[in-house]
């Protein structure tokens, strides 16, 4: 912890929260400010920031707390949201660094499919609108945020593109239940991720997913969510509960890839609200925490409890060989129709969007302490079972 460093206050957070969200104070029956607490007290006793991560700990913190606050109040001002029917979502789910995130985006490309956008999440109160949901004032808001960023980490937008109206990760959702890996990844808080690992209750994160998948679904719907995020590795049991009807698509890479390419995402994540970052403990931390819960995840799908549910495997080689193909194989996998608007919005999509565009996210093993031999043992099992080839 540095010097400079000043503890967050839970209880001065909650009141600004309050006052932010013009004087609602419901947070739900669903928890939040307990696990609001631990992430606290992990952030004060861990994280070591500087002054400015005291800046963005306390804004992201906040963030959360007023859109849980919004969520909460919506659904009783607009009785519309709880009667939404989320039926058969598809879910990107991987490894961190597997190609899902440029896959989402060419899947949003269709006009029959939905995805959250960043700006939407970033503010979700009230329901966006179709009659004004590319126009919505929101959509500059967010947009506004992004120019800091880019400022202080210019190398973030190669390895993860930013924009307001680009489909935003279930993991920053996730957030408004307070247990999401995305807080241990922006800062350094071990004891608050072994909490997430090992003893939070996913059963109430995805719950709050459905209730937020029908808060956005409300005024805005299409013939079918795709949602993302590696986040799901930790609850796969829970969100096919859920959702039983959902459609996966899990991704596969050289776990050396990419347990070297978070480590670096992590760091330079990091920095933003650290002087003291290490790039050697943040690849044998994470590592470890994704191996364990991959393999349980594998173990989940493994089971086959949910007969309504269908997997389909997608090797990052063949996505980055060739999307568009990839892509087809997917609609046809997961029983999707394909138009031909689609088809060729999709296609300008990839088109325009090609690798390195924003620059090349260019990272070495060693740099992070981590040993491509010593990374396949302990993955021997996964990368078996897919038959991974090294990068």
């Amino acid at each position: 912890m540095t010097e400079s460093y000043r503890s967050l206050d839970a209880e001065a957070l909650v009141g600004e929260a309050i006052r932010r969200a013009n004087g609602r104070d419901d947070f739900g029956a669903l928890p939040f400010l307990e696990p609001m607490n631990r992430l606290i007290a992990s952030v004060n006793q861990e994280s070591r920031l500087n002054e400015i991560g005291e800046i963005i700990a306390t804004e992201r913190v906040l963030s959360h707390a007023v859109n849980r606050l919004n969520y909460v109040a919506d659904r009783v001002r607009y009785p519309e949201i709880a009667t939404q029917r989320i039926e058969k979502p598809v879910f990107i789910v991987g490894l961190p660094r597997t190609g899902t995130t440029i896959l989402h985006d060419i899947l949003g490309q269709d006009p029959d499919t939905r995805v959250p956008l960043t700006w939407e999440t970033m503010f979700p109160s009230p329901p966006p609108l179709q009659s004004t949901f590319t126009s919505d004032s929101r959509i500059a808001a967010c947009a506004a945020t992004f120019p800091g960023v880019e400022l202080q980490i210019p190398a973030f937008k190669a390895m993860h593109p930013m924009g307001a109206e680009l489909s935003q990760e279930c993991v920053t959702m996730m957030g408004e239940a307070m247990c999401t890996p995305l807080f241990h990844n922006q800062f350094r808080v071990p004891s608050y991720q072994d909490w997430v690992d090992d003893e939070a209750d996913w059963s109430h994160v995805y719950t709050m997913h459905h209730q937020q998948l029908q808060h956005l679904q409300s005024g805005v719907a299409r013939d079918r969510w795709v949602l993302k995020t590696g986040a799901h590795l930790w609850g796969l049991d829970h969100l096919l509960a859920t959702y039983p009807d959902a459609r996966i698509v899990f991704t596969h890479r050289d776990p050396v890839k990419s347990m070297t390419s978070y480590a670096s995402l992590t760091a330079l994540v990091r920095s933003m609200g650290s002087n003291e970052v290490d790039p050697v403990e943040i690849a044998a931390d994470w590592s470890a925490r994704l191996h364990k819960v991959l393999m349980r995840a594998v173990a989940v799908r493994a089971q086959a409890q949910y007969p309504n549910a269908i997997f389909y495997d997608m090797y990052f080689q063949d996505f980055v060989g060739n999307q568009f193909r990839e892509v087809e194989k997917i609609y046809v996998a997961l029983g999707l129709p394909m138009t031909a608007l689609s088809a060729d919005r999709m296609r300008a999509f990839i088109a325009d969007n090609p690798p390195g565009k924003h620059g090349i996210h260019r990272y070495e093993p060693h740099e992070f302490g981590v040993i491509p031999e010593q990374v396949r043992a302990v993955f021997a099992t996964y990368i078996d079972h897919f038959g991974l080839e090294p990068e």
